[in-house]
């Protein structure tokens, strides 16, 4: 298990001549998608009509076949995060297939299973983006809703509940055929999440990997580190939980509030993936680590954690890290890694007239382990356009 392995050199290309208009002519022009967004904190769900652009010369145009929910579009659309601008159309675990491109693109073409995930664009000259880490963007990743398209008027982003999208190609994924479209969508979001760390890690055979929490992120944590050859232990608080982490590959279940069961697993893990959205005591798995060991931060707690001991950091020279989905190239890589391993999420589908059930039942934990949208339930456009 090696730190820190270098990242899959980037996708993007050099940039374009942004003091020349790039639209493509000969591609017809912009088209209406049916969504489904919300207009208010506390609006719900309802349907959409959205705007989007003509394929510019290095654009990719999807028609959207599924897209997952995941947690942070509940966050979003009720505001819980910080302010944001409505009518707000939520997603970004896409897959579809290509409809139009642009005259640049010779990378995809029509008919073409494509995925996009939670970023559309980046600055593309930073040091993080030319290392292929556009997630870390240092002037501001552009995500694939909510967020100011700097290259397209500033135009706020609209996501995946659609029937369609328009995406700069270096920001889309090839999907390979061998998966399930629909199980594949949460791997743009839950998949590259998980994947991410374990591979900064180089995970492998022989390596003992922790996931706190079973949910959307740590069902993708288990099935992924196994696919890696680990030997995985997942930790949970719930009782209920045991035979389906076995059920996914666990090799074995610890009940994170019994003391006996956390002390017998002391030393005995190289890396925990911890998923839970929560406030909750690192201390205890800390102690769980060996040498040299990581305990990777994904949930994002609305409320302050509870201190950390750094000597139980010091005493074995643990890391303690945070990580955030992965850079083009990388998910790619985890696309293809799925493929060659039958890696999909659990999922559950479901109609655009379920989503705020969905939502409810999400933030009840009441999911094995992800929803996702058949956006062909999603009707048709109206004549104008809401966003």
């Amino acid at each position: 298990m090696t730190p820190g392995r270098p990242v899959p050199p980037p996708l993007a290309q050099p940039l374009p001549d942004l003091t020349t208009d790039t639209t493509d002519t000969t591609t017809p022009g912009p088209r209406l998608a049916a969504a489904y967004g919300a207009t208010a904190s506390d609006s719900g769900l309802v349907p959409l009509t959205v705007a989007r652009r003509a394929p510019k010369e290095d654009d990719v145009e999807i028609a959207i076949e599924f897209c997952g929910l995941c947690h942070s579009d509940v966050h979003a659309t009720r505001d819980e995060w910080g302010t944001r601008n409505y009518p707000l159309v939520p997603g970004h675990e896409i897959v579809g297939r290509v409809s139009r491109v642009g005259s640049a693109v010779d990378d995809f073409s029509p008919g073409e299973l494509v995925g996009v995930g939670c970023l559309v664009d980046s600055c593309r000259e930073c040091d993080s983006c030319l290392d292929g880490l556009e997630q870390y963007c240092e002037n501001g990743m552009t995500g694939t809703y909510g967020s100011k398209d700097h290259r397209n008027g500033d135009a706020i982003t609209q996501g995946g509940y659609a029937t369609s999208i328009v995406v700069d190609r270096r920001y889309v994924l090839h999907v390979p055929e061998s998966l399930d479209p629909a199980a594949a969508a949460p791997l743009l979001c839950a998949g590259i999440t998980t994947y991410s760390p374990l591979r900064h890690f180089d995970v492998e055979e022989g390596d003992v990997v922790g996931v706190v929490g079973l949910g959307g992120l740590g069902h993708m944590a288990v099935k992924l580190a196994k696919a890696m050859g680990a030997e995985v232990k997942v930790f949970t608080t719930s009782e209920s939980k045991v035979a389906a982490a076995r059920e996914l590959g666990a090799d074995e279940v610890i009940l994170s509030r019994d003391e006996a069961a956390m002390d017998a697993a002391n030393r005995s893990i190289d890396v925990i993936i911890d998923t839970v959205a929560a406030p909750h005591d690192l201390n205890p798995y800390f102690r769980t680590l060996r040498v040299n060991g990581a305990l990777f931060q994904l949930g994002l707690p609305s409320e302050d954690m509870p201190p950390v001991n750094p000597g139980a950091l010091i005493r074995r020279r643990i890391a303690y890290a945070g990580s955030l989905i992965g850079g083009i190239a990388e998910t790619q890589e985890m696309l293809d890694f799925c493929a060659g391993h039958g890696v999909t999420s659990d999922v559950e589908v479901v109609r655009a007239d379920q989503l705020n059930e969905a939502y409810g039942r999400m933030v009840a934990g009441d999911v094995k382990y992800r929803f996702v949208l058949d956006t062909s339930t999603l009707g048709t456009p109206s004549e104008r356009a809401d966003a």
